[in-house]
């Protein structure tokens, strides 16, 4: 793939670009990455790349659904005391989910820590003022800067690139939003898709996650543990500034995404032609 199908220019959003979500009961931000056009003119193929939030929720209907997918392997980015608080996934029968952890700067354990005081002093200290939104930038720079975190998500990229129709594969993560964010907006621009198409898909999140959000708010405020759940608004959220926090390390330490996808992740041409041939149609 030449390097300047990955500029960070945007480009507008193609009619036939869609976003195609899995209705659960249990997860709310599960998604097909299928029907996203390239600057080449192929489109990404439906059925077999799917993101997704946990898995640890699903109910017995959700769990046969996910079966009808067809996967062949899951990916769970969670941290293990994510797992151990969540849950680990419902998955079909015969199918176990790869543990891939990506860390998440100790975005968990700041969120518990915040809302178990019940402390609105303590509470505005630790994500007011603008706090919450630093973190998050943070967060998205570890992405790029940490070795761990390139090498799980380099291996999920190969994982996808030896992926066919027989073999779908699901990645997800706690909210299915930054690291799950993260790679799919890194797998779309690898295969061409133009950057404002990936960012519609990584801004998604938005939609899919606001009522369940608003209601995780109502009941933290109903219960008396916060007083200003809003405080949580800024790390429930994705937003392109997150996004350009990353893109801006990517740009330092690697000169663009080509950079990152070669030299930080260890992609070399012939696994991102093995991308394009897996996941693009012909």
């Amino acid at each position: 793939m030449p390097p300047q199908a990955l500029s960070t220019a945007a480009a507008p959003v193609q009619r036939g670009d869609e976003i195609r979500r899995v209705p659960l009961q249990g997860a709310v931000n599960v998604r097909d990455m299928g029907g996203y056009r390239t600057y080449d003119g192929k489109e990404t193929r439906y059925g077999q790349v799917y993101r997704a939030d946990a898995l640890s929720k699903l109910t017995d209907a959700d769990v046969a659904a996910l079966g009808r997918l067809g996967l062949a392997k899951v990916v769970d980015f969670r941290v293990a005391p994510e797992v151990q608080y969540d849950g680990p996934d419902r998955l079909p029968p015969g199918l176990v989910a790869t543990s891939r952890p990506v860390t998440d700067n100790g975005l968990f354990a700041r969120l518990l820590t915040a809302i178990g005081s019940a402390d609105p002093v303590r509470q505005e200290e630790m994500l007011g003022g603008g706090r919450a939104e630093a973190f998050m930038r943070d967060v998205y720079r570890t992405f790029v800067t940490s070795p761990e975190n390139r090498a799980r998500f380099a291996e999920t990229l190969r994982d996808l690139a030896h992926s066919d129709r027989r073999s779908p594969v699901l990645y997800h993560c706690t909210s299915g939003k930054d690291r799950t964010g993260w790679t799919s907006y890194v797998l779309l621009r690898a295969l061409g898709v133009p950057s404002r198409t990936a960012e519609g898909d990584y801004l998604a999140s938005n939609t899919y996650r606001a009522a369940h959000d608003a209601r995780v708010r109502a009941g933290l405020k109903q219960s008396g543990l916060m007083q200003n759940p809003d405080l949580l608004i800024p790390l429930q959220e994705v937003r392109l500034d997150y996004l350009d926090a990353a893109l801006e390390r990517v740009e330092a330490e690697y000169g663009g995404l080509y950079g990152y996808l070669t030299r930080g992740l260890g992609l070399d041409h012939r696994a991102l032609a093995g991308l394009r041939a897996a996941l693009l149609s012909r």
